[in-house]
């Protein structure tokens, strides 16, 4: 049974030259030992009046320790689909998705379901498991006998680029 409401993905390094790569043979994220550094302030941002101590900024962060838990289990995956909107995942964000973390009721995961990958929140309740979707237009997905779940790996960040 294909559903309507699944979001399709594509497989991204997350260092280098991102290229797109077929959603069925996902490849592990390229994590090479270099550094990616970035200015860090030491402050909380607020988003209304603006800091006079911007320019006072000491610290650096390596993205890679900060945004990946376990680079070997590590993918990041391009998001095509509205399913999710209501959590903040649109079309075009990339998310990083962390293979090694144990899935639990109500994390965002990315799931093969019969052969088609989906981002979906997990329901598993009551000896039944639901793939809820974060937009009102989309109906939970119950599986039913006979289809396949494999749960891929749980969203950890989403890279929402703001222009």
């Amino acid at each position: 049974m294909k559903l309507s409401a699944c979001n399709t993905v594509h497989n991204y390094s997350i260092l280098g030259c991102m290229k797109s790569i077929a959603a069925s043979f996902p490849l592990p994220v390229t994590i090479t030992d270099s550094k990616v550094w970035l200015e860090m302030c030491s402050w909380s941002v607020r988003a209304g009046f603006p800091s006079p101590a911007a320019d006072h900024t000491r610290n650096r962060i390596d993205l890679n320790l900060h945004l990946i838990r376990n680079k070997e289990a590590t993918y990041i995956f391009r998001v095509k689909g509205d399913s999710m909107t209501g959590i903040g995942i649109y079309e075009g964000d990339e998310l990083i998705v962390d293979r090694s973390i144990e899935a639990k009721h109500g994390n965002i995961m990315l799931a093969v379901l019969n052969d088609g990958f989906t981002v979906k929140r997990l329901y598993p309740r009551g000896g039944v498991v639901k793939l809820i979707a974060e937009n009102s237009i989309y109906p939970p997905i119950f599986l039913k006998e006979g289809e396949e779940l494999e749960i891929w790996g749980v969203v950890t960040r989403n890279l929402h680029k703001l222009y």
